[in-house]
């Protein structure tokens, strides 16, 4: 392992004013979007949807540091037999690529989730490699209830995060550690708050029991932020005060960077929370973003699977990456969101 190229690929990643383009949804994840947009989820369609976006000169060149594909993705050729890959590195973004396998139920903990891909991970990390893949990406889940999360499967998922990073440095790849709290539930800032520490705690222990080094990984967290179906909504200016001090108290200076997942915020709130915790400013890491639909809802809606909508397209989505690359300086404001190119 080289951790000074490590480190080199892990600042790349976050780079000021650029962000990660989360393009990696599973097959059925993809289907539920273009169901939406009434598209059939055909391989051509899915390849012509990402090329599409791969082709968006200006997103990808100005704002867009990498981009996270699916297996089937790193596979595939645009339509002129270009391989999608060498699309993003012509554009000047790198590579990466999700290589965990879903998740399956916990046993002994009803309601609770844990990612499985570790089997066989090490070979696939080398045709990933070979392929120009420089970063991977392994989601965990941690869902709030009644009586969960339990210790159990903040333990099991942290550890299957900290094998997954070794191997992926062992491999000369960059992980990008994702432990995704869900904001799916009625519950306030405060619990979400409360459980992010202690996932986040346990993350970096097995992290550092591991040998995982810290400067050649990105963490990519969810915000400290309120249910989905909490009847009391925290402001812009409260999730960004609380995800700063839960950092401050959780990630080690060592990280290069943070990159926010969306986790199903709307695409303007995504990109509000953000900008305000730049503005806060005097943090040792920098802070960006990871987005998959905060990034692409728009894009889609307006490409709708039709040919003729391609420049349609890659405007909503360069407007979109465009915004977050100023939230990621702390320059962004609601003003700018109307002046679509």
């Amino acid at each position: 392992m080289n951790l000074a190229d490590l480190n080199k690929v892990a600042l790349a990643m976050v780079t000021p004013g650029k962000g990660i383009l989360a393009a990696d949804e599973s097959s059925g994840t993809i289907k539920k979007r273009f169901d939406a947009i009434k598209v059939e989820s055909t391989e051509e369609n899915r390849r012509d949807y990402r090329e599409m976006l791969f082709r968006s000169t200006e997103a990808m060149s100005k704002y867009v540091s990498g981009v996270i594909l699916y297996d089937e993705t790193i596979w595939q050729n645009a339509k002129d037999g270009t391989p999608l890959v060498k699309l993003i590195e012509q554009s000047g973004a790198i590579p990466g690529i999700k290589v965990d396998e879903g998740t399956q139920a916990l046993p002994q903990c009803p309601g609770e989730l844990v990612t499985i891909g570790l089997d066989k991970l090490a070979e696939r990390l080398k045709k990933y490699y070979e392929r120009g893949a420089r970063f991977a990406k392994w989601r965990a889940v941690i869902d709030i209830g009644s009586g969960i999360p339990t210790q159990t499967a903040i333990h099991v998922n942290a550890h299957a995060l900290a094998r997954y990073a070794a191997l992926c440095q062992a491999a000369q790849i960059v992980p990008i550690v994702e432990p995704e709290v869900l904001m799916d539930g009625d519950h306030d800032i405060e619990r979400c708050y409360d459980v992010t520490q202690r996932v986040l705690n346990k993350t970096f222990q097995e992290l550092r029991v591991q040998r995982v080094e810290l400067e050649g990984m990105v963490l990519k967290p969810n915000m400290a932020i309120s249910g989905k179906k909490c009847g009391k909504q925290a402001s812009v200016e409260e999730v960004a005060e609380k995800t700063v001090r839960l950092l401050k108290a959780c990630v080690p200076a060592a990280v290069p960077g943070i990159a926010f997942l969306s986790g199903g915020q709307s695409d303007e709130e995504a990109t509000a929370h953000l900008n305000a915790m730049n503005r806060i400013g005097g943090l040792p890491w920098r802070l960006t973003f990871s987005y998959g639909r905060a990034l692409q809802a728009a894009p889609q809606k307006a490409w709708s699977g039709k040919a003729e909508n391609v420049a349609a397209g890659q405007r909503a989505f360069t407007h979109r990456a465009r915004m977050n690359a100023l939230a990621s300086k702390g320059e962004w404001d609601t003003g700018q969101e109307k002046k679509v190119a």
